[in-house]
């Protein structure tokens, strides 16, 4: 048999489960992808929140980057959690050692997990700062959301026509492509994403869910477009397939625990669905 193409999550672990490298990687095996790992932090969550982490050293992450690009090679890489300015740093200079990022072999995603579900900032000043200059100008795909664009940009996106502000904005730090996510723009009836890539916009149309369990859906869609890109899809293939990937996720999201429940990164898996 031969061996499927391969993609690495940088990316902290989610102790529920429902973000984080859990959600990239199952997402992945559900794309036909072997999925690679470089953790950056442990979590303790829950769907009630956040309640501590503990992050890793700069030089593991950057280890475990290039341990796996030496040995098994990395089809598409992608970001989520980075923890700090010195993760950052540390990312960007092994993605480098290992010919990952925008010009390079290897396609880069970086999902700006700058904010938590609740809008809250997971960085500091320098953190941002080093997201905009270290990581930005090497992505492939830049793939913020609404809360994400406010703290990169300072753009208050509040309906389509800011959308393409903020994707033109985002552009200018360095990006080859940026796909701006519309999920918390909640007075649009649609969830109507946008793609840009210096000269062209592209809309992206899906569905709107009368579902609070959305948790992990970001990820999904990171990654689901990640794995396109692992198979071979050029970017604009890429972003359609991550988008119809997330939108299913979300139709068959589910309960679990107090709080906010999970998306379904294996909804293609499900009985109903065979």
């Amino acid at each position: 048999m031969d061996s499927p193409p391969s993609a690495l999550t940088i990316a902290g672990s989610d102790s529920g489960g429902a973000a984080g490298l859990q959600a990239d990687l199952r997402t992945f095996l559900t794309c036909g992808v072997h999925g690679l790992v470089a953790v950056t932090a442990v979590t303790v969550q829950n769907t009630l929140g956040v309640h501590d982490r503990s992050d890793m050293p700069p030089h593991i992450v950057a280890a475990q980057i290039e341990a796996v690009a030496a040995d098994m090679g990395i089809g598409a890489a992608k970001t989520g959690m980075l923890a700090s300015a010195e993760i950052i740093a540390a990312v960007a200079e092994a993605c480098d050692r290992a010919d990952v990022g925008r010009g390079r072999t290897v396609p880069f995603v970086v999902d700006p997990v700058a904010a938590s579900m609740h809008g809250h900032p997971l960085f500091d000043a320098a953190g941002l700062a080093a997201l905009r200059e270290l990581l930005l100008p090497r992505a492939t795909v830049l793939t913020p959301n609404l809360d994400e664009v406010r703290l990169l940009t300072g753009i208050e996106v509040t309906g389509r026509e800011q959308m393409r502000e903020a994707a033109v904005a985002l552009h200018a730090l360095g990006p080859q492509y940026v796909l701006v996510k519309s999920g918390h723009l909640h007075e649009d009836p649609e969830c109507v994403d946008l793609l840009y890539d210096g000269s062209d916009f592209t809309e992206l149309p899906g569905p709107r869910f009368d579902t609070p369990h959305t948790h992990g859906a970001g990820d999904a869609m990171a990654s689901a477009l990640t794995a396109g890109l692992a198979r071979g899809m050029a970017v604009p293939e890429a972003a359609r397939f991550g988008k119809w990937f997330v939108s299913n996720s979300v139709a068959h999201s589910y309960p679990m625990g107090a709080k906010i429940g999970p998306v379904s990164a294996f909804w293609r898996l499900c009985p109903e669905d065979r």
